[in-house]
């Protein structure tokens, strides 16, 4: 499974949600979304500043992802992005990829 990072940013409107909701209870209904579609919740903070939220998934892949994203933000209560994350592994990986490239003007 990939890993996501989503950032989410709660409207007026989802701010109150919340309010009603209680915290725990966001956490419990991202951790039904995320399983009903095959995925693992990871982790979930509320933050300050310009991101409310941030929520780490595991889910199967970018399809999956983009579908849970979609989802949210058709609702109009949460806005937000979405950051594929990768391990170190990976990233050790993509650097002995060998790739054509040739940079503007040489």
């Amino acid at each position: 499974m990939a890993k996501y990072l989503f950032e989410a940013h709660y409207t007026a409107e989802g701010t109150k949600g919340l309010a009603r909701e209680g915290g725990s209870g966001r956490r419990e209904a991202v951790t039904k979304v995320v399983e009903s579609v095959g995925g693992k919740l990871e982790a979930f903070y509320y933050a300050f500043g310009d991101v409310d939220a941030y929520i780490i998934l595991d889910l199967p892949d970018n399809v999956t992802a983009a579908a849970v994203s979609l989802t949210a933000h058709q609702s109009g209560f949460i806005a937000g992005k979405t950051v594929v994350l990768m391990s170190p592994d990976d990233m050790d990986k993509a650097a002995k990829k060998i790739v054509a490239f040739r940079p503007p003007g040489h």
